[in-house]
């Protein structure tokens, strides 16, 4: 099994758990930072692990297009070409095709596009998503999906859905057994086959759709459990809709996804979204967030958003956030970052992005540990770095 459930809290649905990949373990929940064309914005690789990174995410789409996959492959893959030993998951990129709106043309073989750098005309299949995933070497693989935008009609809806599913079977058939799921119950490994041998290949994750329909969330995740995957995500989540109503999707959708199998939420977010989708049962995350608003200027802290340009600051001398004791917290004061901000200096979203990273991993870190003590129900973002 690609995924070991280690403990369930005993108050909410959230559970420890670990998730063997080739290049190491992840500890889950966990929080992915997302580096879509092979970095995370104004981060090196050290500065990723310094900030306690487990794993970040890559896109597939963008790799493909720029730098191309013959220039990773000469590099040996995706993680001697960014100088990362850790475990990195790729997306299709499936979320940004469907974004072109009238760049692309979506056929049942797969999907017809328009590169959004050079014009150039693309055909991307089940298949060869698979096979540029498998160039670029990622620890886990998200296969081809729909994405649908919020709001969607039902029908529409629907043949995304069937279309997700189709693709799904194409994507196991060409990328072969999985590690985990149902199949891998009724197909025990071979008693002499090597223990570290079992992790070494990608796995392939599924990707339950449905838009927010529950009898249609229920027959995708139905469909692409059935089909066996070593882990499930939902997709097409975070999209626009109403916080209520994406927290029901989740709580629904997530009863039909296996419990030996990690469960990640695509797209997913802030603090306290991802606070709530762990407690409903969900495993891994990803967004933009920290590293976007760190750019901007907005750091999250153990008292909430500070936004570091405000005047309030400029004569400050505190840390950005007196619980971290991350390399920003200890060496900077709100005055500095203000100033740096203030003149365009670049080392200020550096520093800002590596305290919201940082922030971000401390924070699953400490969920973690209110997991294993049984108390998250009564535990608060505000007091998360508190621990």
């Amino acid at each position: 099994m690609s995924f070991t459930l280690i403990h369930q809290d005993s108050s909410t649905k959230a559970r420890l758990g670990l998730l063997k990949t080739a290049h190491g373990d992840i500890e889950t929940p966990t929080f992915m930072p997302v580096g879509t064309q092979g970095a995370v914005k104004a981060l090196s690789p050290k500065e990723l692990k310094e900030a306690e990174s487990q794993i970040i995410l890559g896109n597939a789409y963008h790799l493909y297009l720029r730098p191309g996959l013959d220039i990773i492959k000469n590099s040996g893959g995706l993680h001697k070409f960014i100088s990362w030993d850790k475990p990195i998951l790729t997306d299709s990129g499936g979320y940004q095709i469907f974004s072109l709106a009238g760049f692309r043309k979506v056929k049942d073989e797969g999907v017809e596009f328009q590169s959004h750098l050079d014009g150039s005309r693309h055909f991307l299949t089940p298949e060869k998503v698979v096979e540029i995933e498998n160039v670029l070497g990622s620890d886990i693989m998200m296969p081809l999906d729909e994405c649908v935008h919020y709001p969607c009609e039902k029908k529409y809806a629907k043949t995304a859905l069937d279309r997700t599913t189709y693709w799904a079977r194409r994507s196991k058939l060409v990328h072969g057994p999985c590690l985990s799921g149902r199949q891998a119950q009724s197909t025990p490994p071979q008693a002499d086959a090597p223990t570290a041998q079992v992790h070494r290949k990608q796995l392939l994750f599924g990707i339950v759709q449905g838009a927010t329909y529950e009898d249609l969330r229920k027959q995708s995740a139905e469909e692409i459990t059935g089909i066996g995957f070593d882990g499930y995500a939902l997709g097409g989540l975070s999209v626009g809709e109403p916080k209520d109503l994406r927290y029901n999707i989740v709580s629904f959708t997530v009863g039909f996804l296996p419990e030996n199998c990690a469960r990640y939420l695509m797209g997913l977010g802030t603090p306290e979204d991802i606070l709530e989708a762990v407690k409903l049962g969900m495993d891994m995350f990803d967004c933009v967030i920290p590293t976007r608003y760190g750019r901007n200027g907005t750091a999250f802290t153990s008292e909430g958003k500070v936004v570091i340009r405000n005047g309030l600051y400029a004569q400050d001398l505190g840390p950005l956030d007196a619980q971290c004791d991350c390399y920003t917290c200890k060496n900077f004061s709100r005055s500095y970052l203000r100033h740096l901000f203030n003149v365009e200096e670049i080392l200020g979203l550096r520093l800002v992005s590596f305290h919201n990273i940082y922030f971000y991993n401390r924070l699953l870190k400490s969920i973690r540990q209110a997991i294993r003590e049984n108390r998250l129900k009564d535990f608060r973002v505000s007091q998360s770095y508190a621990y």
